[in-house]
């Protein structure tokens, strides 16, 4: 078993001054935390993997494709493999876990 807490992962984050902090690596998947502060732009670009975010807190919105939602605490989306996407009008600092699989590479 592996555990983490937010806080923990938050700290780590911070501390490597990066917006994205890759904490478990397996075989068929890897997790991660993003953080976007209030009024950053995103600038991802489309994955080679398929993703599943989980909001933690914050809120903005999202687009994926030509579809575009708001997230707020609790929000799970999903992001196929390839598809171009962006969280945008961050209105309250965003903090997403990312689960890829395969692992992002």
């Amino acid at each position: 078993m592996k555990e983490f807490r937010l806080e923990e992962l938050e700290a780590q984050r911070t501390a490597h001054e990066g917006a994205y902090l890759q904490f478990l690596r397996e075989r068929h998947m890897s997790v991660g935390l993003y953080a976007l502060d209030r009024g950053t732009t995103d600038p991802q670009k489309p994955h080679k993997q398929d993703e599943v975010y989980f909001v933690v807190s914050g809120r903005g919105a999202i687009t994926v494709g030509n579809e575009t939602t708001a997230v707020a605490r609790g929000s799970v989306v999903y992001v196929p493999a390839g598809v171009p996407h962006k969280f945008h009008h961050i209105a309250e600092d965003l903090r997403v876990m990312v689960v890829f699989a395969p692992p992002e590479s």
